[in-house]
């Protein structure tokens, strides 16, 4: 009904008589105390208590729908909606041109994409799977890595003509350094590994940000120094104005993981896209993460 827009719309789409559509609604609404619709003669429109009704119960009766597609075998069908949440750089690089190969293998599927930088709450967001660089801490999730990238210490050779190049991550106290604050142990220190093992450098810089984009531009124009995925660079390090500096002290990767809400069924249409995610995201990263946009 929501979704159709009006009580003849809704029985075409059901099959059933528009007399039967208006008295389902009107006895859920007198079971529930509430109006869930705004009635006029020319539209039919939720209310606010419709609203968050629909937001509640569309998950459970997606679940009932994907159940009864796997007793029936009709499964095999991979239907319905998936909501993908993504960081926004590396969903732009790595994910967004994996999604037309995902709608060919599924043409019944339909995919929304969400780019950005903010963690969310997979369930109160309605996220079926979330793809994560970095850390997880998602007690009630279920994370499934699928690969890990390397990092790398960069700069244009701009910057470095001017503020010179550091030999040693020590030498970095005296540069700009752009944060990214994704990386929360990153944050206010890069790590690094020495010959007597891991260790931490305290950086300071004029550019931090939340958007690894922003860092990226940053760096680019040669503002400063920024400390990456390589995936998260695509085709920057085979510009010949971007340097990768302290490569030997940098030894660090990020996994790559798929992230999805637990729960005791899990719908066939997010089974098989992270399926498909798991194998796609693995090969295209397995040469860590390097994508070539000549």
């Amino acid at each position: 009904m929501a979704e159709a827009g009006g009580f003849s719309a809704a029985a075409r789409r059901t099959g059933e008589r528009q007399p039967a559509v208006s008295k389902a609604i009107a006895a859920l609404e007198r079971r529930l105390g509430v109006a869930l619709f705004h009635r006029s003669t020319r539209s039919v429109t939720l209310t606010d208590h419709g609203q968050r009704y629909l937001e509640r119960t569309k998950p459970m009766v997606e679940e009932l729908d994907d159940a009864d597609n796997e007793i029936t075998s009709s499964s095999l069908r991979v239907s319905g909606s998936v909501r993908i949440s993504v960081a926004s750089t590396f969903g732009r690089l790595h994910v967004l041109p994996l999604v037309p190969e995902l709608l060919t293998l599924y043409p019944e599927l339909d995919v929304d994409l969400i780019l950005s930088d903010i963690m969310g709450d997979m369930v109160e967001d309605r996220v079926d799977l979330t793809i994560r660089v970095g850390p997880v801490d998602e007690p009630d999730a279920v994370v499934r890595r699928v690969a890990a990238m390397p990092m790398v210490c960069v700069g244009s050779r701009r910057y470095f003509r001017d503020r010179g190049i550091p030999q040693t991550p020590a030498d970095l106290i005296g540069h700009n350094c752009l944060i990214y604050g994704g990386f929360r142990e990153a944050a206010a220190s890069w790590p690094f590994v020495g010959p007597d093992g891991p260790f931490s450098v305290p950086v300071r810089g004029n550019l931090s940000s939340n958007s690894i984009e922003t860092i990226r531009a940053g760096v680019l124009a040669g503002v400063g120094i920024g400390f990456f995925t390589k995936a998260s660079l695509a085709g920057e390090l085979s510009d010949p104005d971007i340097m990768t500096v302290l490569a030997e002290f940098v030894r660090n990767v990020r996994d790559v993981s798929l992230v999805w809400p637990k729960r005791r069924f899990v719908p066939a249409r997010v089974r098989h896209t992270t399926a498909f995610f798991a194998q796609a995201l693995s090969k295209r990263l397995s040469d860590g993460g390097h994508v070539d946009q000549t």
